[in-house]
């Protein structure tokens, strides 16, 4: 069979490929199901993520497969959809093909394309300090979430074995810092607050784990700048309350393995996690299109790429401007809605449709939560903050997940966390793939350095 044409496919069909499978690949997938076009869903891993809810696995409220779904399952009964595991390493546009790397052990492969749609997403940007990234990792992925729960875990783990002999060291490995003062790191760090105060509180005996020091540090000034002043008001201050400490109008200077230096003060602290920002992925460097200051490609108001109509970029990767002029945010409902609009632009196109068809964003509102039972939530100008805001967000995000199984276990998740403060999902794994894992990457100040803990038997 050649290997440069889609053996899947019908010749007579105009093949569309699809790189990644986020909420806008996804999205544009499905609802391509009864258009006369094969579709090709290429991405580097099996499963479709809820990204909104990743920070609930690294704090151990939910497993990755709560929030998670095999795309091979999601699509299965789309009879005119293939599935690709693999990595994308370069677009030829001029040949119209796709280069793929094998990501499951067979042959790297190459697929032609009539119409491609780039949906990638982002990564995160350390704003010309990617020396900090080993010390300050970000939440993309269920790779790193679950290596931030085992990191936030095995401190306190390692806390409970230095109590003793070493009480400096103890607050350091129980200091947790936060960067980025947005809907993730707030998120975050109520959660980790949650943690420490309520969950973790009878399980451990040297250490008190509500004596835990979490930071949230925003440069900006003030806490999610999306939101009206009257709600992040109101959310830093339930992040107070829960005993979080909130730096606003501080820039980190410099992460290191054992502090954080933000605002002329060095902070000792052992596990840092980076929410402060994000940087495209290098889909606009593979079909060589302008993009802005952080890597998304400038498109058309139709997503399409200036001079090549046949490629639509999505969601994190694709910058396009609201009805105000300023371009749209980095969010689910963004890539979904562009998802939708870019298969209806296609949809017409096979038809022999040409007309231009601008992507227009309908905002349903803008939601975050603040530890258990809390959030904030902006719809149409209806703020709502309390219990009443954690419902709603619940509801959302409910609504939004994939699969009725995982709608139903998470319900349930909820539920048990809501009536007994307890997080089902605290498990510490991968210490022999990863050894030593936890903030304890160095010795205490000791003359005799201690047996690592992950090591004790």
């Amino acid at each position: 069979m050649d290997a440069h044409t889609n053996a899947h496919t019908s010749a007579s069909l105009p093949r569309v490929v699809i790189v990644g499978a986020g909420f806008g690949g996804l999205r544009a997938a499905r609802a391509l199901a009864h258009a006369p076009v094969a579709v090709t869903v290429i991405d580097r891993n099996n499963h479709h993520l809820f990204q909104p809810l990743l920070y609930q696995v690294a704090t151990a409220e939910l497993s990755p497969a709560d929030i998670s779904a095999p795309i091979r399952h999601v699509l299965r009964r789309q009879r005119n959809a293939d599935v690709l595991l693999g990595e994308v390493t370069r677009v030829e546009t001029t040949r119209r093909r796709v280069l793929v790397r094998d990501r499951a052990g067979a042959h790297d492969r190459t697929l032609t394309y009539d119409y491609l749609i780039l949906a990638t997403g982002a990564g995160q940007s350390y704003f010309g300090h990617d020396a900090w990234q080993p010390f300050a990792p970000g939440l993309k992925s269920i790779e790193d979430a679950t290596a931030q729960r085992r990191k936030i875990l095995l401190a306190f783990e390692a806390a409970e074995a230095e109590a003793r002999e070493h009480p400096a060291w103890t607050r350091a490995l129980l200091t947790f810092v936060v960067v980025g003062g947005g809907p993730t790191g707030v998120e975050l760090a109520g959660a980790i607050a949650e943690v420490a105060r309520h969950a973790l509180t009878r399980d451990f005996r040297h250490i008190n784990p509500a004596s835990a020091r979490i930071l949230l540090v925003e440069a900006g000034p003030r806490l999610l700048p999306a939101f009206p002043p009257s709600l992040a008001e109101a959310a830093t201050a339930k992040l107070r309350r829960l005993g979080v400490e909130v730096r606003v109008g501080c820039a980190v200077e410099d992460v290191t393995g054992e502090s954080v230096t933000m605002g002329g003060e060095r902070v000792a602290a052992r596990t840092v996690i980076w929410a402060a920002g994000v940087r495209a992925s290098a889909a606009g460097q593979w079909i060589g299109a302008e993009t802005d200051r952080v890597g998304r490609v400038l498109v058309q108001p139709d997503c399409s790429v200036p001079g090549h109509p046949e490629i639509f970029v999505l969601g994190d990767t694709a910058s396009v401007n609201g009805g105000d002029g300023k371009p749209l945010p980095g969010v689910a409902p963004v890539a979904m809605q562009q998802g939708r609009h870019v298969a209806h632009v296609l949809a017409a196109r096979v038809r022999g449709d040409e007309r231009e068809l601008p992507f227009r964003y309908v905002d349903k509102g803008t939601l975050a939560t603040v530890g258990r039972s809390y959030a904030i939530a902006d719809i149409h100008g209806l703020r709502l903050r309390g219990l009443l805001g954690w419902l709603t967000w619940m509801v959302v995000h409910i609504f939004y997940l994939i699969g009725f199984r995982n709608r139903l276990l998470v319900m349930l998740q909820w539920a048990w966390a809501y009536l007994s403060y307890q997080r089902g999902a605290r498990l510490i794994t991968n210490l022999d793939v990863v050894p030593h894992a936890a903030a304890t990457t160095a010795s205490p100040p000791s003359t005799t350095s201690p047996t690592p803990v992950a090591e004790r038997g």
